[in-house]
């Protein structure tokens, strides 16, 4: 019943100690995920630069970049250079008391030093290892570092972003970085599930290019069906019409019009009683294929009123729109607020942090916000106390030796 009792209150990854290997984004987003359904995750970083993402900025609070504090909450901090030998002992004492490993490395780079999933897996058989990298550990390309944009760009997501007459634009997130994270969460619980079946762990091999590839779905599926790579359409939808951004008077509305009931009541509320008849229009199939007459006439009326009267009108009929925000207009939106998507913690130098909170709602076990990101080292002494069992002096002599780094207060 303890067990129980821990899972709901800490979440459903209670128990469950995760050693985070990893920096910058796909990686710390994946652990994340996983540190705020409650497992203990504790991150390694080098003693004198962290990582990467703490040197990103502006903005800084307090001396902590805002993009590492926006991805690295609900985890411990110890700051160890496993190079050296005392740090490396540190190093595999961690490893053996671990469920799983999340790395994002170059493929080799670990098993050079010995770290890589063979040699881990020898001597402990239950580790679940979890690799990140560009373009995965197998295939011609696989020792090719991958960054976000070039993997949006080489897995043809940018090729079909953007203005039709414009340049490929990425988007405005990281999207290969954080997908990646995502389905690197997603492969660290479904090796959990086959653990417990099977008693051993597994590899988990992750590749951004794979995650960005995964997201074509639909636009790889026209080129499947026609063997014609699609273009940019800006913000219109290559198959559902209208489906765009439409200036309003004041402002720039999203009409989403799913299927030709909501087309009609669009029509009943803009005063389109003609365009809802016309033979032209009356199927979604003939709508794209017309879009060019459609477009002008839909245009034309949205721009007669204010975005807020439009969405207030569509939505009471049931049309799905929404005007383009601001990120602060969409951060404090009452339903944002409602469903708990922004979160505050303490900091020990910022004071009440403002981060985001958890997209996945457990009716029993929640995840939750507990803490903000560590300060680099933060748990280093603690770390070793318990895993070691090291004693203060035996502490400060391997901070004096370089191997790991101790908060000072």
């Amino acid at each position: 019943m303890k067990i129980a009792s821990e899972l709901i209150s800490r979440g459903p990854l209670a128990g469950l100690t995760i050693l985070d290997l990893t920096r910058v984004l796909s990686g710390p987003y994946c652990t994340m995920l996983a540190a705020d359904m409650g497992a203990r995750v504790i991150k390694i970083e080098h003693p004198t630069r962290g990582d990467d993402t703490r040197a990103w900025g502006p903005p800084f609070l307090e001396g902590e970049s805002a993009y590492y504090l926006s991805i690295n909450r609900n985890k411990e901090s110890v700051a160890l250079d496993y190079s050296t030998p005392d740090g490396r002992a540190v190093l595999d004492a961690l490893i053996a008391n671990a469920d799983v490993i999340v790395e994002n490395f170059r493929p080799g780079t670990l098993d050079a030093r010995g770290l890589g999933y063979a040699a881990l897996a020898e001597k402990h058989p239950r580790l679940i290892y979890v690799s990140i990298s560009g373009f995965g550990h197998t295939g011609p390309r696989r020792q090719e570092a991958g960054y976000d944009a070039m993997i949006q760009a080489e897995g043809g997501l940018m090729s079909i972003t953007g203005t039709p007459d414009g340049s490929p634009v990425r988007l405005g997130v990281a999207v290969a970085d954080i997908t990646a994270g995502m389905f690197a969460f997603q492969g660290l619980l479904l090796a959990l599930i086959a653990r417990g079946t099977t008693g051993r762990g597994q590899h988990v091999d992750i590749a951004l290019l794979d995650a960005v590839t995964s997201l074509l779905t639909y636009q790889a599926g026209r080129y499947f069906a026609t063997g014609e790579s699609p273009v940019r359409l800006g913000n219109r939808h290559a198959t559902i019409v209208p489906y765009n951004t439409f200036d309003t008077a004041d402002g720039v509305l999203v009409l989403a019009v799913g299927n030709d009931d909501q087309f009609h009541r669009f029509c009943r509320v803009a005063g389109l009683a003609e365009v809802a008849t016309d033979s032209r229009f009356i199927t979604n199939a003939g709508r794209v294929h017309h879009h060019d007459a459609l477009q002008p006439l839909v245009a034309g009326v949205l721009r007669t009123r204010s975005a807020a009267d439009w969405v207030s009108k569509l939505n009471d009929a049931g049309v799905p729109c929404g005007a383009v925000r601001t990120i602060g207009e969409a951060l404090t939106d009452p339903q944002t607020i409602a469903r708990a998507m922004v979160a505050t913690v303490a900091h020990p130098t910022i004071g009440p942090l403002p981060v985001l909170g958890v997209p996945v709602k457990l009716s029993e076990s929640p995840g939750s916000v507990r803490s903000a990101a560590p300060r680099l080292g933060e748990h280093t002494r603690m770390v070793l106390h318990e895993y070691l069992g090291l004693d203060d002096a035996g502490i400060e002599a391997m901070a004096a030796a370089g191997a790991i780094r101790l908060l000072r207060p």
